[in-house]
């Protein structure tokens, strides 16, 4: 492992040093052998990954530390925040050189874990680690793990649950809200911090004639694709407080999140956002929010004087979000589709494919399938509008009539994947779990690892569909 030290350079009042608390009686759950090759662990450290991924073993020469900041949480200013539970244990250069950061998740109480007791729970880490699993394998920037431990402790919740840690990887934790911690607590560090993350992430800005405003522009056009590959595989995040979004536009955070099922661009996944704030349909507009919040940030950067010119350069790199996501999304969704991107009626149709998905309540997932795999008769038959979906047949058709159509199909079978992780999967891999059987992690880890190639040996009849609609869905909440 070559461990690299940058966040500990960072002033001292951007974070607390600790060690891990190990949990009582830590054991293995599931081992990501890949990522930790891709880390370029050693043999000796690889057959010691439970001693890792359980906080009995710290890395060499790196002091492990809580991060603090701040943020908006469902948008309204929630103050200091921070790692509540969770240590930057260590920072270590990838097989591409890239540098990667390891956080113990569920390590224990910190300075900023307010009311909560720092640790995490078998049921939320499984989700967490199944969860980066499958957008990394997608193609969605996101954390990922290296690994999970479970233990013999109890945690109190809504009921006693099972302590378990998690060892997620990513490629920054500096986050929307830690320029909102800066600027509240300590603005003498802004100009110093945002040099620091614009050497680290974007050190091809340091060249350009504003590197400021060609950070900022980056880091827009980034979260803008990062949401649109969201949108792109129904995923809904869930929680997109400022404090869960970062500056590289990878997936952070995972909470109540769910990859919708039956096409609802208003469903609520996660049962604490009684305002519907953070649905599948608003994520785009709340990315939006979240930058205009942090921009704001980046404004002490400049004199008083240029202060106004300064917003009105801010406002322009923010004007970036909306044709990014579209152009990533338009493309995104034309190739699922297998339209032309270029043709001007593709997105049209599209979205008349899309308005059948939801009037019919169809499964979003399996429906791209259907079409990819020319499966007109079930996709009719599970339509109660026919003439609507025979219009939309008529149109699909005219469209790719003179195309190269096996260009458009290769271009399907790389952009609509078989498996998702469904939350009635992720919850029959939990119960196993709680019981002592980590197989069920295993088969959707496995599965999950090829999401767009079939595996009969391996699947389920449940991996591919929602519930029946008599059954009731699976409810997350915030709780972890």
């Amino acid at each position: 492992m070559h461990i690299i030290k940058q966040y500990p350079e960072l002033n001292p009042q951007l974070y607390h040093q600790q060690s891990p608390q190990p949990l009582i009686g830590a054991k293995a759950g599931h081992f990501n052998q890949a990522l930790a090759e891709q880390l370029q662990w050693t043999t000796q450290e690889q057959e010691q990954w439970v001693e890792y991924c359980s906080g009995q073993k710290s890395f060499a020469d790196f002091p492990s530390l809580a991060m603090v900041y701040a943020g908006h949480q469902f948008g309204q200013w929630a103050g200091q925040l921070g790692d509540g539970r969770g240590l930057l244990v260590a920072q270590l250069q990838d097989q591409n050189r890239q540098v990667i950061d390891l956080h113990l998740k569920g390590a224990g109480k910190t300075p900023y874990s307010r009311m909560g007791d720092g640790r995490a729970v078998l049921r939320s880490v499984i989700r967490e680690y199944l969860a980066g699993h499958a957008l990394t394998a997608l193609g969605v920037p996101s954390t990922n793990a290296i690994g999970f431990t479970t233990s013999t402790q109890p945690i109190q919740r809504e009921t006693i649950e099972t302590g378990a840690m998690l060892l997620r990887t990513a490629d920054s934790h500096i986050r929307l809200g830690h320029f909102e911690w800066i600027n509240q607590y300590a603005p003498e560090l802004l100009k110093d911090f945002v040099q620091h993350c614009i050497t680290w992430h974007y050190p091809e800005c340091l060249t350009a004639q504003q590197p400021i405003l060609a950070f900022a522009e980056q880091v827009v056009r980034r979260t803008a694709k990062m949401i649109a590959l969201w949108q792109l595989h129904g995923f809904a995040h869930g929680v997109m407080n400022t404090d869960n979004l970062n500056i590289t536009g990878s997936t952070l955070d995972f909470g109540p999140f769910g990859f919708m099922e039956r096409f609802r661009p208003n469903w609520i996944n996660n049962h604490s956002d009684h305002h519907a704030r953070y649905t599948y349909q608003q994520q785009p507009s709340v990315a939006h929010w979240n930058l205009w919040v942090w921009l704001n940030n980046l404004l002490p950067l400049v004199q008083e004087t240029e202060k106004e010119q300064f917003k009105q350069d801010l406002s322009a790199q923010l004007a970036h979000f909306e044709p990014t996501f579209l152009e990533h999304y338009q493309q995104g969704l034309s190739a699922k589709m297998g339209l032309p991107n270029f043709h001007k009626d593709s997105f049209q149709c599209a979205m008349n494919f899309l308005t059948i998905l939801q009037s019919e309540q169809l499964d979003y997932t399996q429906s791209f399938l259907r079409l990819q795999h020319k499966q007109w008769q079930e996709l009719r038959d599970d339509c109660l509008n026919l003439h609507q979906f025979d219009q939309f047949v008529e149109q699909y058709h005219a469209i790719r009539q003179n195309q190269d159509q096996q260009q458009l199909d290769a271009e399907m079978q790389c952009h609509n994947p078989r498996y998702i992780l469904r939350n009635h999967m992720a919850q029959k891999a939990i119960s196993a779990a709680q019981a002592g059987d980590f197989s069920e992690v295993d088969r959707l880890f496995q599965l999950l690892s090829q999401p767009y190639t079939h595996q009969p040996e391996r699947e389920h009849l449940a991996d591919l569909g929602p519930l029946p609609s008599d059954q009731a869905e699976i409810s997350v909440s915030c709780s972890s």
